[in-house]
């Protein structure tokens, strides 16, 4: 499970990730990401009611908080990252929702090195 600490609370740190930052997309999930501050990471998870019942939203979400736990010391300092789920995550296999999280993830942070000339 994800730590108490690295987990997104606030509305704030929300909208500044899903607002100001830049989105990959992939058919299951979609993840926004932005550089706030030189605190430790932050990740919060957006599953809606159209992913499915309560039931199929929270299996959505414990698999992404597993997922996000591996990944977390990825994510350079200060990062807030928004993982939003889209219908398809709920039928999507567990190695599935890896590697497109893996995807998106690798598409942002090499988005991110090349606008800062490689620096961490």
């Amino acid at each position: 499970m994800l730590s108490r600490e690295s987990r997104m609370r606030r509305g704030e740190e929300f909208e500044a990730a899903v607002r100001r930052g830049r989105r990959a997309g992939r058919p299951t999930l979609v993840v926004h990401f932005t550089i706030s501050g030189e605190d430790p990471p932050l990740v919060g998870f957006v599953v809606s009611k159209a992913v499915g019942g309560a039931v199929t939203r929270n299996k959505v979400k414990r698999r992404l908080r597993h997922l996000m736990r591996d990944r977390l010391d990825r994510l350079p300092r200060g990062s807030l990252l928004v993982v939003r789920a889209n219908p398809p995550a709920a039928s999507a296999r567990f190695e599935h929702l890896a590697a497109e999280l893996d995807s998106a993830l690798d598409r942002l942070l090499r988005r991110r090195e090349s606008s800062t000339g490689g620096q961490k």
